[in-house]
């Protein structure tokens, strides 16, 4: 029984489409809540709705933590299996979407951070991650690239503070309400390597204009650069998988060909 409910919540069509349907459901519903003409009228359905898929988030948590030990890619017995799934990504993202619902029910806490909790709600959308394609196929790019990734952060970061330690000393005498410590410069130097420029907070002295100018230029290619890389991880897993769906196998009992 234990097997065939595991092979029910992780292979059956059925199943995944109808969890999958629930949690874009769920987002959507998340947003309309914020519109006061449609929460006032229409809350009580709103809160049925939610209530309803607390009572599926968590029948369905507790039958993954259960059946979590079938799993034959995790190692170590049952006890070790079910801990394992607890503590994963996927594990914790389950336990975060309906756990804050029954936090207040067990902890008197102000309304304030009640309201707080309500927005882990907006973390069920990551549980689309185990059963669409798409989103472990963005996981497992961002896997494989995390090196080049966190190279690119690193400079982007070592750039953000150099540029904006110096922008401070240059323009802290001519701005010092605008300049008047690094991290308004740092703010600075984020909207001006990433193009975005708000035009709250910008240089008026010559030397200033010339570094934010040259910041500004240096920072197209740090915002294109993990573009491109993550795009050519994609275009590689996309080719790889294109490769392998049309490739040809010849059967070595009776040498008939048919496609992978």
């Amino acid at each position: 029984m234990k097997r065939k409910i595991y092979l029910l919540l992780n292979h059956n069509r059925y199943v995944i489409e109808f969890i999958y349907t629930l949690i874009v459901v769920n987002v959507f519903v998340l947003i309309l809540e914020s519109f006061e003409e449609i929460s006032v009228p229409y809350g009580h359905w709103l809160h049925l709705f939610d209530l309803i898929s607390i009572i599926i988030f968590t029948i369905e948590y507790v039958l993954r933590l259960w059946t979590s030990d079938c799993n034959e890619h995790l190692q170590g017995n049952s006890l070790r299996k079910r801990f394992k799934f607890a503590t994963s990504f996927y594990g914790v993202v389950d336990l975060l979407a309906f756990l804050p619902f029954y936090i207040p029910y067990f902890v008197v806490m102000d309304l304030r951070i009640l309201r707080i909790l309500r927005l882990f709600r907006l973390l069920r959308i990551f549980k689309l991650g185990r059963v669409s394609r798409s989103m472990r196929m963005i996981a497992q790019v961002l896997k494989e690239t995390r090196t080049e990734l966190f190279v690119t952060l690193f400079s982007c970061t070592v750039l953000i503070i150099f540029s904006s330690t110096l922008m401070y000393y240059i323009e802290n005498d001519a701005q010092p309400e605008k300049f008047q410590n690094i991290g308004n410069s740092v703010w600075w130097a984020v909207a001006t390597l990433t193009t975005v420029g708000y035009g709250d907070i910008y240089p008026i002295t010559p030397i200033g204009k010339l570094l934010g100018a040259i910041t500004a230029i240096i920072g197209i290619g740090f915002v294109a650069l993990p573009s491109g890389i993550i795009s050519s991880a994609f275009i590689s897993h996309i080719n790889m998988k294109s490769k392998f769906k049309h490739s040809i196998c010849t059967c070595p009992k009776c040498g008939n060909e048919f496609k992978v």
